[in-house]
């Protein structure tokens, strides 16, 4: 058939490949200069394994925090060196405020420095070998595409963008009546007698069908690629595809085979998981409610001079099954932010006061809905509560809008942490993929996900 095509990792086998190489580095440059400068802070031997676990759940935990292990960030050498920095700070700092499961500090406090540079030294090395190789275009996964009205455009650059190591190289188009021009010079357009050359010529590691046999898959090609399958060429649906790198539930393209792709998550009906996730809710919510009365005179004050008006802020929106209910929040906007009717907030709104975008991008202005998650009225996670005039005109646009409504609203969720500010149609579209993806998979590993990413929001001020 083809040459064997070029080696490729895998998005879950990159996530692995950085936390396992990150873990070894530090622990084997920490040894090194434990021997080599008498470096007894933290030693790794038997007697001292606790200290060694610590050390790696902190390490890990705080690179999860600073997106140290986002794909896209971690291909990009600038960021990846600001977020080790953060990551080795905080790993060091709270390393050294356990001392009851940790060392005592030690009477050389030059070994502390020792200890931080030992560790962001190790990952900063690690982190530009795997820029300079892992991500090198030699471990590209390398795609043809394959389907009729398809708009390959789109495709390519939502997968590109997505995982920056998943390179379309071009495209088979099984529909002749419909033109495919573009401005895309790099994708190449292949005839369906070129596909065996293609694949030789262009090292593709994978093809992807992005059209059903009866809507167009020609006979011809249909026998390529069934003889391709048998001798053990990989070949995945579009759908399937999209959704796993992106991680988002491609609506526009399912059409009436939706409820065939989408399965839903078992925890939506899993009493223990909906217990337990009620009482995480409640808990957290009493918490929140306590650290929002701990800063309401600081909010007050700044409200007084810089925001004057109303302290609280509600307004109707659409919660799970449809029912309507009153969302709490603390006032950001002018006294006549609709005075023209009912409008998204957009990025840098001309009607967010000074201090209500501080409050914004710190999220302090959505403390007040954790009044109600306690009513059971919202969850901790799960997708954000639309206004119903809003939900009333997106359901006529967008195919499967209300089924986001099958769960309890969030006051944070996937689509939060991974789109960016809707303001549009096509910001309305992306974070309703992002939240049917959570509505199907939701469980307590990506729940976690949520909340470290959440954090890493707040941390960096990203709010809108």
């Amino acid at each position: 058939m083809s040459q064997k095509p070029l080696f490729h990792f895998e998005i879950s086998e990159r996530k692995i490949l950085l936390r396992l190489f990150d873990m070894l580095g530090v622990l084997l440059t920490l040894a090194v200069v434990g021997i080599i400068f008498k470096f007894d802070y933290f030693r790794i031997d038997a007697d001292n394994w606790s200290w060694t676990l610590l050390f790696l759940a902190y390490l890990n935990l705080f690179a999860s925090v600073f997106e140290l292990y986002d794909l896209q960030k971690a291909d990009r050498f600038d960021s990846v060196l600001k977020n080790v920095l953060l990551t080795t700070s905080l790993t060091v700092l709270f390393y050294m405020l356990t001392p009851f499961f940790t060392p005592s500090l030690p009477e050389n406090r030059l070994q502390i420095l020792f200890f931080f540079l030992s560790v962001a030294g190790s990952l900063l090395i690690w982190r530009f070998l795997y820029i300079n190789l892992i991500s090198s275009p030699r471990f590209y996964k390398r795609v043809l595409v394959v389907g009729d009205s398809f708009d390959i455009k789109l495709i390519a650059e939502a997968l590109q963008k997505s995982d920056p190591n998943y390179f379309v190289v071009g495209y088979i188009n099984t529909d002749h009546k419909l033109k495919t021009d573009f401005d895309r010079s790099d994708l190449l357009h292949f005839e369906v007698e070129e596909l065996q050359a293609a694949i030789k010529e262009n090292h593709i590691n994978e093809i992807v069908v992005a059209s059903a046999y009866q809507k167009g898959l020609m006979f011809n090609l249909y026998n390529q690629l069934n003889e391709l399958l048998k001798q053990g060429f990989p070949i995945r649906d579009y759908t399937q595809v999209y959704e796993e790198i992106t991680r988002r539930i491609p609506v526009q393209n399912v059409d009436k085979d939706f409820y065939r792709y989408f399965p839903f998550s078992r925890s939506n009906q899993n009493k223990f998981y909906i217990l337990a996730f009620r009482v995480f809710d409640i808990i957290v919510a009493v918490i929140g409610i306590l650290f929002g009365i701990l800063i309401s005179p600081f909010i007050i004050i700044g409200n007084l001079f810089a925001n004057r008006g109303r302290f609280f802020f509600t307004q109707e929106r659409i919660g799970k099954n449809g029912v309507v209910f009153n969302i709490l929040k603390l006032r950001t906007m002018t006294k006549d932010a609709e005075a023209l009717g009912p409008q998204y907030a957009q990025k840098n709104d001309y009607r967010i006061t000074k201090f209500g975008m501080f409050l914004r991008r710190s999220r302090i202005d959505e403390i007040p809905q954790f009044y109600n998650v306690l009513k059971g009225e919202m969850s901790l996670i799960g997708p954000r509560p639309e206004r119903p005039v809003f939900v009333k005109d997106l359901s006529k646009l967008i195919p499967f809008y209300e089924t986001r409504h099958i769960i309890k609203p969030g006051l944070t969720g996937w689509a939060q942490v991974m789109a960016n500010y809707g303001d549009c149609y096509e910001d309305s579209l992306e974070k309703l993929q992002y939240d049917l993806y959570y509505i199907k998979h939701r469980g307590i590993f990506l729940d976690l996900s949520i909340l470290l990413k959440t954090l890493s929001t707040v941390i960096f001020f990203r709010g809108q």
